[in-house]
């Protein structure tokens, strides 16, 4: 049960955003910068590091969305979202993207950990400044995502058709706002 009165019905952010649109149209707005807009790195890969960071903060909600959004992006490929989560390291992505996820990973605990031999290193496999700098940014986004849910306990559905259509809904039309329940 929230900590606060929501809408009924309403899961995860969305409620929040309902909540206080005022505070939501920017968290949207910049969850759609971040993962739709033009970017070095893919849709399906930009949803992959929210979703691996939302992983590790053990955030359900962002979880299991961000993950049915990113299977949804992947298509055929969708089971590499759930090898990622398993063993990023042995999972079948690029080599810039495992280093990539590395320093999201590092993010997510303690960002003053990344290093220099760590950007050096997605450097080596073809990262560039941007996909460095979105990385860091999405990771650190989702941090604060993760804790805006949670620390409302806002409802999180159980059901993984729920989740599938969120995803969907995420890989077609974006972060557009909520209108109602």
């Amino acid at each position: 049960m929230p900590h606060i009165q929501l809408p009924e019905n309403v899961p995860g952010i969305r409620s929040l955003v309902m909540f206080r649109p005022d505070t939501g149209k920017p968290l949207y707005q910049l969850a759609q910068i971040l993962l739709r807009d033009d970017s070095p790195l893919s849709q399906a890969e930009r949803e992959l590091i929210a979703t691996y960071v939302s992983n590790k903060n053990t955030c359900t909600f962002c979880s299991c969305s961000h993950a049915a959004a990113a299977r949804y992006l992947y298509q055929d490929e969708a089971q590499t979202v759930d090898l990622v989560l398993g063993d990023y390291q042995n999972a079948p992505i690029s080599d810039k993207l495992k280093a990539l996820l590395t320093i999201a990973g590092k993010v997510q605990t303690d960002a003053r950990t990344v290093s220099e031999e760590d950007v050096q290193l997605a450097r080596s496999f073809g990262a560039n400044d941007r996909d460095i700098h979105d990385t860091v940014l999405i990771a650190a986004t989702f941090c604060m995502f993760n804790r805006y849910v949670d620390g409302l306990a806002t409802l999180t559905p159980t059901n993984a058709e729920t989740y599938a259509q969120m995803g969907e809904r995420m890989g077609t039309l974006g972060y557009v706002l909520p209108t109602k329940a």
